[in-house]
């Protein structure tokens, strides 16, 4: 169900993303949106590149309280969990729609030039990069990648339990992923090759068995790019000279 979500939340997004508008969204952190539809965006894009990474922590909850059922014990359904998940990330879809507006009108006061504007978003990307090798990146990642150890050290009755687990959960991942998704709107919100990049990061740093060697070396990688753009703003994806 999770993947089907997924699927469903990327068809969603290249749909909108291939709009004859596109261009000037991609160049406006707040894609020129209001609160509700900005958000409606934000939970789409958290469908489609978060939820293939928690499919296995849905699945050990799911388990568990599968076993639970059998067991004749109360059950929870794992929409609770979910739920409980994207509450999380519609906050943090909300304080991203501040930042974003907050960025508008701060460039626009500052009348800032092409190659400023560039400059900006290397420095996000440099941040990101550091971020990457940062002991807290390293805390949320394990969180992340060990579903057995968080259900066990994070479980509670109920499905108001469930939910403040998801949120748990939701926290830990975004405290792992918040800086790679930051650099979504210097690159543009509705980038598919930039929304694709940070969500294969996100999957192979959570996922594969060397996922935390993986965060380190795009880490470095996103530093590097990040400084690229400092020295020469031209480099950078949307530059508009």
């Amino acid at each position: 169900m999770l993947i089907a979500l997924s699927v469903a939340a990327w068809t969603l997004l290249i749909w909108q993303g291939a709009g004859h508008d596109a261009h000037s969204r991609m160049a406006s952190p707040s894609m020129g949106l209001g609160a509700p539809l900005f958000i409606a965006v934000w939970l789409a894009m958290t469908i489609a590149m978060m939820f293939p990474t928690v499919a296995p922590m849905a699945l050990t909850f799911h388990k568990v309280q599968a076993a639970r059922r059998k067991r004749g014990q109360a059950f929870v359904g794992t929409w609770a969990f979910l739920a409980g998940y994207l509450l999380v990330w519609m906050a943090s879809g909300l304080l991203a729609y501040i930042g974003a507006l907050a960025a508008e009108a701060g460039a626009a006061r500052l009348d800032l030039s092409a190659p400023a504007e560039a400059r900006v978003g290397g420095l996000i990307l440099v941040a990101a990069g550091l971020y990457q090798l940062t002991p807290l990146k390293e805390l949320c990642l394990t969180k992340c990648r060990t579903p057995i150890s968080f259900i066990m050290t994070s479980w509670r009755e109920g499905t108001l339990g469930a939910l403040q687990m998801g949120a748990h959960h939701g926290a830990w991942c975004l405290g792992c992923c918040w800086l790679l998704c930051a650099i979504m709107f210097p690159l543009g919100m509705m980038n598919v090759a930039a929304l694709a990049s940070v969500t294969a990061i996100v999957f192979a740093e959570k996922t594969l068995p060397w996922g935390p060697a993986v965060a380190q070396a795009m880490g470095i990688a996103i530093f590097v790019y990040g400084l690229l753009i400092l020295i020469q703003p031209q480099a950078f994806p949307i530059f508009h000279g």
